[in-house]
């Protein structure tokens, strides 16, 4: 199937904001500069073919609502330049334009079922995202959004590549939810307007050098790598957050009070992006939100290690399991988190940029492979717990003594990154026929260890996690039967 299905581009355009952009020039931060060597993000969303289109034309549809679009987020209509003499790197809101794709798919046969359905990804998913392998640094050149709409006999594709170098996850979702309610009710029913302010402790004046020709990526991109999504339902997480934590009172109903407590949190914690953060912290943080106090079989603990970082534990033991590392080896399990509510003052939740740091957690591989969950949970809760105003801060003051690209990669052969994240709105998009079936990504930053979190299809607090391996020991993975146990056949 992958070899003989074609993706053919019909048209390509520049589109430009409705509107003209009154924004100055915005100074890349000290979380932006960083990822002038990653890959542009690459996201997409699958949606079957509705059987009475909103409008006659799809691509013609997306692309009148992306101009639309733009003019509420002027950035991805500008491009990247460097002032001389000083060396800083500012994003010119110039209204250059976001390119738009029109593509489809021969020969003409269903690919729904196929989409939607395997587990591994179909290599000809790659062609449904521009700007393959590109760089954020060429924004200086190239657009720094492109969009392109990939139709099949039964599906469309609307695939994202933004460059990393401008936005996070937090904002490139946004964007798509923007871009979704214009398409389906017009530009005055947005209501989550980005903020562009740039007065806050993530800008700075300190240069970054750039090498000669621009910066490459830091791994090694033709790397042999296997790539496989594993579903976790709402059940099966609250079963492995429970024997993490040891909570659950022998015959209670914690299960169905819990699950309801934690569906809800997350649509709260939706407002905020903080995905990384556990729910007790949450009970200070968000406003409404739901502490665990008082539901039923439910035990009080002093240090509740969350859903997420009880599957990111799980994840990490399977991985080095797999890797078959020597007991002294030091393995790295790194998470991105959101610093937008951990700064003082905080940022507005919706601040248009990159607002994130990266936490690394280290450990022997021999403590990974040998201790409990518990215990490769804990590391990981305690330095999320850490990672607070004071730590951003130091943070951006330590980048500012030394100015450097982020080095993505797994050098080493010992280390996780885990992007994304399965609380980022990506199913609240429907664009006038319904919601998405199916997250993708194209082959941006990925390598071996590379992790990205999504929410799972059925919502509810299910998660998917697109796992990046080397071909061998993604398989040991497949078959490491305490993983398994967990993943939704």
């Amino acid at each position: 199937m992958n070899t003989s299905v074609t993706v053919t581009v019909v048209s390509e355009t520049t589109v430009h904001p409705s509107l003209p952009s009154s924004l100055p020039d915005l100074p890349l931060s000290s979380s932006d500069l960083p990822m002038l060597s990653c890959h542009y993000i690459q996201k997409g969303l699958l949606f079957p073919l509705p059987s009475s289109p909103p409008h006659p034309s799809i691509p013609d549809l997306l692309r009148h609502s992306l101009s639309s679009t733009l003019s509420l987020f002027p950035p991805l209509a500008g491009r990247l330049f460097t002032s001389s003499p000083t060396g800083r790197i500012f994003l010119s809101c110039n209204d250059s334009g976001a390119s738009f794709i029109h593509a489809f798919v021969s020969p003409s046969v269903p690919l729904l079922p196929l989409l939607t359905s395997a587990t591994r990804t179909p290599s000809f998913v790659t062609e449904f995202f521009p700007f393959d392998r590109t760089v954020s640094y060429c924004g200086h050149s190239l657009p720094i959004l492109a969009v392109q709409v990939t139709e099949m006999v039964d599906a469309v594709f609307i695939g994202c590549s933004v460059n990393h170098a401008v936005l996070d996850g937090t904002s490139l979702w946004n964007f798509f939810n923007a871009y979704a309610d214009v398409c389906r009710c017009g530009v005055e029913s947005v209501t989550k307007l980005p903020d562009f302010r740039r007065e806050n402790g993530l800008i700075t004046s300190a240069v970054l050098k750039i090498p000669e020709g621009g910066p490459l990526a830091t791994f090694d991109e033709n790397e042999p790598i296997a790539e496989r999504i594993f579903s976790f339902s709402r059940e099966a997480i609250l079963r492995l957050k429970a024997k993490v934590n040891k909570t659950l009172i022998k015959g209670s109903t914690a299960s169905t009070d819990a699950g309801s407590a934690a569906e809800a949190m997350g649509k709260q914690m939706n407002d905020f992006n903080c995905w990384d953060m556990d729910e007790k912290s949450m009970t200070r943080t968000a406003r409404g939100s739901i502490p665990l106090r008082g539901i039923r079989g439910v035990k009080e603990t002093t240090s509740e290690v969350s859903s997420f970082q009880a599957l990111c534990a799980l994840l990490w033991k399977a991985v080095t399991r797999a890797r078959k590392l020597p007991a002294s080896k030091v393995t790295t399990f790194r998470m991105a988190i959101n610093c937008r509510h951990r700064m003082e003052p905080k940022l507005d939740p919706l601040y248009f940029g990159n607002a994130i740091q990266s936490i690394p957690t280290y450990a022997s591989a021999g403590d990974v492979t040998s201790r409990d969950l518990r215990w490769c949970a804990e590391q990981l809760n305690k330095n999320v717990r850490a990672h607070d105003g004071d730590a951003v801060r130091k943070g951006v003051e330590d980048w500012e003594k030394d100015p450097r690209l982020f080095p993505l990669g797994n050098k080493d052969g010992g280390a996780i990154t885990m992007g994304s994240s399965p609380r980022f709105p990506m199913y609240d998009n429907d664009f006038g026929w319904g919601r998405p079936v199916a997250i993708r990504s194209g082959r941006a930053n990925k390598f071996d260890g590379k992790i990205s979190a999504f929410p799972g299809r059925k919502g509810g607090g299910s998660v998917d996690l697109e796992v990046v391996l080397k071909p061998e020991t993604l398989s040991r993975v497949e078959g490491d039967e305490e993983f398994m146990q967990y993943v939704t056949k």
